[in-house]
């Protein structure tokens, strides 16, 4: 399932309510069982919120079945660009998932969007969490 966000839209979002907001939010959407739970990243692993999610194991890795999430960056050069977009997909996956999910580098179905933006360069990128654990892929 993808978000019907543009990309990097709810990552914006957030940030800009702040980690309380986004609490209050979620404990009013029955999604955080309390304020406490908001410690950073230890948010998702203290809530399950990876939990509301089907896993499947690929290449040894547990990853989210069909969730995606979506990273925006912009910079001078188009690899300045890349690492603020890969950074803004890691903050709001470990934000939401817990930093075990937030390695871009183990994400699969990864998908790249680079082009000019005036003067500088603007990316999208887009992929499905994934860990390596002990813990058995839910079906």
């Amino acid at each position: 399932m993808r978000h019907n966000f543009a990309a990097g839209e709810r990552i914006a979002a957030w940030a800009t309510i702040g980690k309380p907001m986004a609490a209050a939010i979620l404990i009013g959407m029955g999604i955080l069982a309390s304020p406490v739970a908001m410690s950073g990243t230890a948010v998702a692993q203290d809530s399950g919120l990876a939990g509301m999610h089907a896993w499947t194991t690929v290449r040894g890795r547990t990853c989210m079945a069909d969730h995606y999430h979506s990273g925006q960056g912009s910079g001078a050069s188009k690899r300045g660009a890349m690492r603020a977009a890969i950074q803004a997909w890691r903050d709001f996956t470990g934000w939401e998932y817990g930093s075990r999910w937030a390695s871009y580098r183990r994400a699969v179905s990864k998908g790249v969007s680079c082009g000019r933006a005036g003067s500088g360069w603007s990316c999208s990128v887009e992929a499905r969490p994934c860990y390596v654990g002990r813990r058995r892929a839910r079906r």
